[in-house]
């Protein structure tokens, strides 16, 4: 059944926080109301809010548009504390599926991305809401634009209203990141491998600064250079049994500031866990026919940079896939379980919601469950819960 989406959020919160201190909990407050207000008037249900964000549901497109409007309205007459308060918004039509009281799939990620990409005081629309409202909204279109998670450009139309600004920036659509590059080093005694790894991340953004062929090489380059990222094969010369996996926890011990990635040919989930042994912070583990995945393939490099973890999903599966007596993980319903092996391959929350194309607050409640059927503590810091998860499974 067709629902429609409407996302919104405060422009410049965190601004507003640092300015006000302790009076922007009045602000938030105020804002809350203005909204509620809006949305009960227009048969709204509130799906979820967190800090100054709202996810609310429609039943008629017509009716999110009212709600956007009068949003948009109570805000401008209102008088704040610091100046005004500006509000974003992004409206999408859809078919989303219902369950335990949440939406899941794209149409719900793509409504909070409109959010994103508008500007305070601007409401977008998706060229399928704008569709479902069949000329009763005047509208500007934009143009189609990339939105990130989203596998096809988007059209996205400017809600065109009484009292709404017309002209504002450029949308906030995916740029090319600027700054310091990432610096990389690469290890595998395969050429035509290396140098394939090497020019997709080249592409991708990325400073390949040294190239090896067997581990003693490699461990010089990182010590000379001090890379951000160690990209390392575990079978290398002489021996080809474990020179990379040792090569790997020596830069470990030794360049705590450079975060390994390691590749495998063969699925070896005891190399996996050994890697993971002590701390989980700036470690992957991948087969190598990741790589063909680019996109996936980049994105773990950069959270290993990060600081964040990176495990194979065909190990997790593995270790999830394993049965014992007492199994609490037979406890665990079919969406849960997704969710445990997203977060032990070092996904947060926020990146378990765009894979699973669901809200923040269902993946929360969900993680929530997990941790009690398991009876592991919740962490605030994405790589020890995967470490917590993964200890578990070993036992």
């Amino acid at each position: 059944m067709a629902v429609t989406l409407l996302f919104t959020g405060l422009e410049g919160s965190t601004a507003h926080a640092h300015r006000l201190g302790a009076r922007y909990a009045a602000l938030l407050a105020e804002h809350r109301r203005l909204v509620r207000e809006a949305v009960e008037s227009a048969s709204g249900r509130e799906l979820d809010c967190r800090g100054d964000e709202f996810s609310i549901a429609f039943d008629a497109p017509a009716d999110a548009v009212r709600a956007a409007e009068a949003i948009q309205h109570a805000h401008t007459r209102n008088e704040w504390p610091d100046g005004a308060v500006r509000v974003r918004m992004g409206i999408h039509t859809g078919e989303p599926v219902l369950e335990d009281g949440d939406y899941y799939g794209i149409d719900v990620h793509l409504a909070a991305r409109l959010c994103d990409a508008a500007h305070g005081g601007q409401v977008l629309l998706s060229q399928a809401a704008l569709e479902q409202l069949a000329g009763a909204v005047e509208s500007l279109d934009l143009g189609e634009h990339e939105l990130r998670g989203i596998p096809a450009p988007e059209r996205i139309h400017q809600l065109v209203a009484s009292g709404l600004a017309a002209v504002h920036p450029p949308l906030r659509t995916p740029a090319t990141p600027q700054g310091k590059k990432l610096r990389v080093v690469l290890a595998d005694d395969s050429v035509l491998l290396r140098e394939g790894i090497a020019r997709l991340l080249e592409d991708a953004g990325f400073d390949v600064v040294g190239r090896s062929g067997d581990g003693g090489d490699l461990l010089l380059k990182v010590r000379s250079y001090s890379p951000d990222v160690a990209i390392v094969d575990i079978r290398m010369p002489p021996t080809h049994t474990d020179e990379g996996l040792r090569a790997a926890e020596e830069i470990r011990a030794k360049h705590p500031d450079t975060g390994v990635l390691v590749l495998s040919q063969y699925l070896e989930s005891a190399y996996a866990l050994q890697l993971l042994s002590e701390s989980a912070e700036g470690v992957g583990y991948l087969l190598k026919d990741r790589v063909a995945d680019v996109d996936e393939f980049v994105a773990a490099v950069r959270r290993i940079a990060e600081g964040g973890s990176v495990l194979d999903p065909e190990v997790v599966s593995r270790l999830v896939g394993r049965r014992r007596r007492d199994d609490p993980l037979l406890q665990l319903t079919p969406r849960e379980r997704e969710v445990l092996e997203l977060m032990a391959e070092g996904r947060s929350n926020q990146a378990i919601s765009e894979r699973m194309f669901v809200t923040m607050r269902a993946v929360e409640k969900h993680v929530t469950s997990i941790f009690v059927k398991l009876g592991l503590p919740s962490a605030s810091e994405d790589h020890r819960r995967v470490l917590a998860v993964l200890k578990f499974l070993e036992q």
